[in-house]
């Protein structure tokens, strides 16, 4: 069943996925609202071909009053909320931003949302909650054992989450999404970073020796995923997205070179990650089973569309290079 709506607020709408999922709605014939802190993270450029599509408040969620105000005026009656700190090597840096944004952000947005009784409240979590695994796939109903300080946060989100639709009747539901990749992702994560290291004449920095293993979901597939259950979804579930394309990071990090003409010799093997995933891989076929959804890209086409994008936007990629080398120093 296909449940229609009429005003979509999305948090996190100038991020990377949360900017996806505008341009998609925008193209359903939605004038999206989005809420954004605008954080380094955040960018209205990734919004440039919807401008005047699409309403923006630069908004805190953590910032309750300002959020009060907004529902008041807007009065949405569905929320997609991807507003979150993402990055695991910040998180272990310092924790204190994650668990504002991804446990206290989550909880005021919930808060109001249960107030104004909205209709449909989409978490976007990462499959990151469950863990790792060496074999088979995460199900929706595998524990979650969260190993890094980000993974915890939005665990604890999830939780939260849970605990409103079984003690409001909250009408939420979660998405578990795999790495996701592809145009204007913030050069901290490893696919454009490498791309962007490879455009300096660089080498691209591979933890340990390149062996952890990540499934791919190209950005747009994770969009019409989460459409699909914002539309089809049954209240209170989880929903896992995966592409099915499973990679260790020394193979991203060939294949990169590959699609860019370099030598394998681009690569330089760094000390690894401190509780670092040694595999991730999920399970779909409960949202194929509900809605049909599948991934349509595949690895190679998503590299190559990617690196074709990051070569004609490098300025874009360019401007982010020495905030980048500050955070892995």
């Amino acid at each position: 069943m296909r449940r229609k709506f009429r005003k979509i607020l999305v948090t996190g709408g100038a991020g990377f996925i949360g900017s996806a999922f505008v341009r998609l709605a925008v193209k359903k014939g939605f004038l999206p609202i989005i809420v954004d802190k605008l954080t380094y993270a955040g960018d209205l450029a990734r919004l440039k071909e919807v401008s005047g599509k699409f309403k923006f408040y630069k908004i805190d969620i953590c910032d309750k009053s300002r959020l009060e105000t907004l529902f008041t005026r807007e009065k949405p009656d569905a929320i997609i909320h991807f507003a979150a700190e993402s990055h695991v090597d910040r998180s272990i840096k310092d924790a204190t931003p994650f668990i504002e944004a991804n446990i206290r952000g989550t909880q005021v947005l919930l808060d109001i949302a249960l107030k104004h009784k909205i209709k449909r409240f989409v978490h976007i979590s990462t499959d990151e909650v469950y863990g790792d695994i060496e074999k088979g796939k995460f199900s929706e109903e595998s524990p979650l054992k969260p190993n890094s300080p980000y993974a915890v946060s939005k665990a604890a989100g999830d939780l939260l989450v849970k605990a409103y639709v079984r003690t409001f009747n909250f009408p939420a539901l979660i998405v578990r999404a795999s790495n996701n990749y592809g145009p204007w992702q913030y050069p901290e994560k490893f696919i454009p970073r490498a791309i962007l290291t490879v455009l300096k004449n660089k080498k691209i920095p591979v933890y340990g020796k390149g062996l952890n293993v990540r499934e791919w979901l190209y950005v747009e597939d994770c969009a019409l995923g989460i459409w699909q259950i914002l539309e089809r979804g049954k209240i209170g579930e989880v929903y896992n997205l995966g592409s099915g394309y499973e990679e260790k990071n020394i193979q991203i990090a060939e294949k990169i070179l590959g699609v860019m003409g370099r030598c394998s010799e681009g690569i330089e093997f760094v000390k690894d990650r401190p509780g670092h995933d040694i595999r991730y891989s999920l399970s779909v076929e409960k949202i194929l089973k509900q809605t049909g959804w599948r991934a349509q890209t595949s690895l190679d086409a998503g590299l190559s569309m990617t690196v074709d994008w990051c070569i004609n936007n490098k300025q874009w990629l360019f401007g982010k290079w020495e905030e980048i080398n500050k955070l892995y120093k």
